[in-house]
């Protein structure tokens, strides 16, 4: 008797478990991102190298304090693409992250699909907005556009325990 309510125990505690880590990583951690309405969506300039607020409408975003790369967003723009490819840094290897399924506005798969056949293109938002991270925005020439964090070459090389690269910024401290 004893056996089976210690075994019934532990299968109750494991259950509660798992589903707490799922709430966690899933739903426990997002928040939205609250909007400005003026600074949300940025490029960094071919002239300046600086970012700069371009037009945008529709705006919704989230983030998540436990990970710089876990900020996501979705919007909508007038600006055309061609107009952007000439003001606008372009991102050659961008990648984007997954989002969770309930932030429906941004699919992933969709967004890396038109990316590779060149029906979206990819922008610098901000270099290093965390460091080693980049904001990187797609666009589709509908007006759709996406916004995620992605780790950029200088991340990839101090997060896994290397010298930082001559091209790269000194890192803040307690990143290596």
């Amino acid at each position: 008797m004893m056996g089976r309510f210690l075994a019934g125990l532990i299968v109750v505690a494991a259950l509660v478990a798992g589903v707490s880590m799922y709430y966690l990583q899933v739903y426990g951690f997002y928040e939205e991102v609250v909007v400005d309405g003026v600074n949300d969506v940025q490029m960094t300039s071919l002239s300046t190298g600086l970012p700069e607020t371009i037009l945008y409408e529709q705006f919704e975003a989230i983030d998540a304090d436990s990970s710089p790369i876990r900020y996501r967003a979705c919007f909508t723009t007038a600006q055309s693409v061609a107009m952007m490819t000439e003001t606008y840094v372009d991102y050659p290897k961008a990648e984007p992250l997954n989002a969770p399924e309930w932030f429906e506005c941004f699919k992933s798969d969709e967004i890396g699909v038109a990316l590779e056949t060149g029906e979206a293109v990819a922008f610098l938002g901000t270099e290093n907005i965390h460091y080693g991270i980049d904001r990187v925005i797609a666009v589709f020439p509908d007006g759709r556009g996406f916004v995620w964090h992605q780790i950029n070459h200088c991340g990839e090389v101090v997060f896994d325990g290397q010298p930082v690269p001559a091209d790269c910024p000194t890192p803040p401290e307690g990143t290596q």
